[in-house]
């Protein structure tokens, strides 16, 4: 068994523990131990994420906010010597990397006279015209019957082939190709489609 020279260097090397008072435990005079940077998380990760969604409007926003501010918060963790100021050193981090967001989006945004319209482009039609007829398509295609439409979105909205299409549904190719066939005639038939044609 080997001693220590130094008996000194040895409690330094050796990790320290750190506390951090937590709100229950305040009362009682406890502490609550956080020895590493995981279990600080899973501790306070979720009030840590209700202050990240106060600065933003978007839950998958707070999230990935609350994300950047705990990897800042890890590089940091060794040089944190008060661990009873982790939240606070979280919300600045959240603080200043939501404003880091603002300014890096704002730099992009400038105000000019005119509105800067695309050039139309040759053979290309209106993209209101476009969501008109996305739109009327989608209303006959929910006139059809159930098996019927269930075919017909499998073939053209997903792109299956006749096969696969008959393989998810658990029916012959030729039911799928006579019901799609069916399903077409409609399609051809519905009034509203006819007006845009």
């Amino acid at each position: 068994m080997t001693t220590p020279v130094c008996t000194r260097a040895s409690a330094a090397a050796a990790p320290r523990r750190q506390t951090l008072p937590h709100p229950r435990l305040r009362q009682s005079g406890e502490a609550a131990t956080y020895p590493s940077f995981a279990s600080y998380v899973r501790a306070r990760q979720p009030v840590l994420l209700r202050t990240a969604r106060s600065l933003t409007a978007n839950p998958s926003d707070a999230e990935d906010l609350l994300q950047t501010a705990l990897a800042k918060t890890y590089v940091a963790w060794e040089r944190i010597e008060d661990q009873r100021a982790l939240d606070g050193y979280v919300r600045r981090a959240l603080l200043n990397t939501r404003t880091s967001q603002w300014r890096k989006r704002r730099v992009d945004e400038f105000s000019c006279d005119e509105l800067p319209e695309p050039e139309p482009v040759p053979g290309d039609d209106d993209p209101a015209e476009r969501q008109a007829l996305h739109d009327a398509m989608w209303r006959a295609v929910l006139k059809l019957p159930a098996r019927q439409r269930a075919m017909v979105v499998l073939r053209y909205y997903e792109d299956l082939s006749e096969a696969q299409t008959a393989e998810v549904l658990g029916v012959s190719v030729g039911t799928v190709k006579s019901a799609v066939s069916r399903a077409l005639a409609k399609l051809r038939e519905d009034p509203e489609l006819d007006r845009i044609r």
